[in-house]
């Protein structure tokens, strides 16, 4: 079924939705089918799954994509990037993922592949943006459902906040509904959502929360997209991490997750969407007296 029908259909009632990332190895996949399984408890809306840098977990992606929407009952949505891009490439994969009952993608411009440039350089001229990608979909596919990802701290590579706003309600114009990039300010996604109602956009964004499970991880993730983090926050895992360990500082952020998407739906968020880390108990605990 097609994600931004459900939200419709849940309009005034929040959700949640859920990222995993395909393991590496065949031995994890049963260790990360049970994890798909204990979050399924929380009635998810639905749950995406990430492609990987350069397209070479994409095999994975369509194999998790086909368990959990064909075995386990969710509703799916496979990211797909401009990376390798090609015509052919990207309509052979539309095809696999209608033939598992797939009818979502989140269309993204994707990161360069490990150990290249460190600036995205596009494989060709036809994909060179996510608005690409989009519009190829759109034309071979029309019925696909499609999401975007949006940063409410300005992308990393944006010239400016006023032309990342742009590219941004470009975008979503062209597709059916966003997801953010994680942020720890809530102030910056409300201001986003205000942003491209300024501009005519008022399609759904659903903001996306991280749980930080440790200073090393957040200190990583954080690296990776450029999000900004409280000082004040970062400096409570530091010290929960030095008098506890790493089980206090995942208690402080998942804390501070919890605050965050109470905050984000008593004013207003359709749902949130969870960055798993593939980690079901963290998840669990996170959600721990939260109704949807």
């Amino acid at each position: 079924m097609r994600i931004i029908d459900l939200i419709h259909e849940r309009e005034g009632k929040p959700f949640v939705s859920f990222e995993f990332f395909p393991p590496k190895e065949e031995a994890a996949m049963p260790g990360f089918y049970d994890t798909a399984k204990q979050l399924k408890a929380l009635d998810p809306l639905f749950v995406s799954v990430t492609y990987g840098a350069g397209g070479g977990a994409q095999d994975n992606t369509l194999g998790i994509v086909s368990g959990l929407q064909k075995d386990e009952g969710f509703e799916t949505m496979s990211h797909l990037t401009c990376v390798q891009a090609s015509e052919d490439r990207i309509a052979g994969y539309l095809d696999q993922l209608g033939a598992v009952g797939s009818s979502n993608v989140l269309a993204l411009r994707g990161d360069p592949p490990k150990g290249g440039s460190s600036t995205f350089v596009p494989d060709n001229e036809r994909f060179k943006h996510a608005s690409d990608l989009i519009e190829y979909i759109r034309e071979i596919h029309p019925e696909i459902c499609i999401g975007v990802a949006c940063y409410p701290d300005p992308h990393p590579e944006s010239p400016s906040v006023r032309e990342d706003l742009n590219w941004t309600a470009h975008k979503l114009e062209l597709a059916d509904f966003a997801t953010t990039q994680l942020f720890f300010d809530n102030r910056v996604y409300f201001e986003l959502v205000e942003k491209l109602a300024d501009k005519g956009v008022n399609k759904p964004v659903i903001p996306a929360v991280l749980p930080i499970p440790s200073v090393q991880s957040a200190k990583f993730i954080l690296g990776l997209c450029g999000a900004m983090i409280p000082g004040k926050f970062l400096l409570a895992l530091e010290k929960a991490d030095a008098e506890g360990g790493v089980e206090a500082a995942a208690a402080v952020g998942r804390d501070f997750a919890r605050r965050q998407i109470e905050d984000l739906l008593a004013k207003g968020a359709p749902g949130v969407h969870l960055y798993t880390l593939n980690r079901a108990e963290h998840c669990l605990k996170v959600m721990e007296g939260l109704t949807f």
